[in-house]
């Protein structure tokens, strides 16, 4: 059975006079969600580390305030003093955080074999950039009693692992443990109103990437993203025009028996197993 905290949780958190926090928030899915809490009259920071583009996404935003404070701090969400200082100030400034929204991502291509370089990189934005967010944020908004709640970003390449990129994956995957340990601990914590929630985008056209068909744009992400925290829901598994739900179950679950059929990994992309896969209904 679903565990769901009350139906109207979002409903005390996404409001005017509440604070929320967004990570890699100068585009892409991370802006147009501190644009939508903005629309919704909360007092919205705006973190990144590409202060041109957060100056600009700062401007849009409070464009679409509706009488909210807006405030952009360029951070690097790899450096924990970095964003234990974020949290300092939005508590300076707001008094209040009631959404935390782990989005900050590092993206590299290489291999397995990789240098080292690339894979610190990916997964001190990918996976510290988020463990930094929860464990600055976190025990002030447990200590403040009040409805909250935090999101990480997390992607379908961490549950499925498609081969190709590599260490986005496994920083992904490494989101999913954690954010699932995370809520685990908070759920069973004393009189926490504080709840953790995984937001798995599907093909999602950001930043400067041309859009592809069947790309969904990031405020549809967003409202689906909404939706889903009202509902109380934990796995928010985005859709996109290409793929269904139906398609994500079939993926997910013939992901898993590669391990309890034991047969070899990543078998969807494998030759052998083609027309056991397309034959293949969860």
């Amino acid at each position: 059975m679903q565990e769901t905290p009350p139906l109207s949780a979002l409903k005390t958190v996404t409001v005017p006079g509440r604070g929320a926090v967004v990570t890699g928030a100068a585009s892409g899915i991370g802006l147009a969600a501190a644009k939508r809490f903005a629309a919704l009259g909360m007092d919205v920071c705006l973190a990144d580390l590409d202060e041109t583009a957060l100056d600009h996404a700062r401007k849009d935003i409070q464009a679409a305030a509706q009488g909210g404070r807006v405030m952009a701090m360029a951070v690097d969400v790899a450096d924990a003093a970095a964003v234990t200082a974020l949290k300092d100030r939005v508590l300076a400034s707001f008094g209040d955080v009631a959404l935390v929204m782990n989005n900050a991502v590092a993206r590299h291509t290489g291999g397995c074999l990789d240098e080292p370089d690339n894979w610190r990189k990916t997964i001190d934005v990918g996976l510290f950039g988020v463990i930094n967010g929860c464990q600055a944020f976190a025990p002030a908004m447990i200590a403040a009693g009040k409805p909250a709640m935090i999101v990480n970003v997390g992607s379908k390449q961490g549950i499925t692992n498609p081969p190709g990129r590599p260490h986005y994956n496994v920083a992904k995957a490494a989101v999913k443990a954690y954010t699932e340990l995370l809520q685990h601990e908070l759920r069973n914590g004393d009189d926490t109103a504080v709840t953790a929630h995984l937001l798995i985008p599907g093909m999602t056209t950001t930043g400067d990437r041309a859009h592809r068909p069947g790309a969904w744009w990031p405020d549809q992400v967003v409202d689906y993203m909404l939706d889903a925290l009202d509902r109380g829901d934990f796995y928010i598994l985005c859709p996109d025009g290409e793929v269904t739900p139906e398609m994500d179950a079939k993926r997910i679950l013939w992901a898993a028996r590669d391990i309890t059929e034991n047969r070899p990994p990543l078998t969807r992309w494998h030759a052998g197993f083609k027309a056991a896969f397309d034959a293949f209904e969860p």
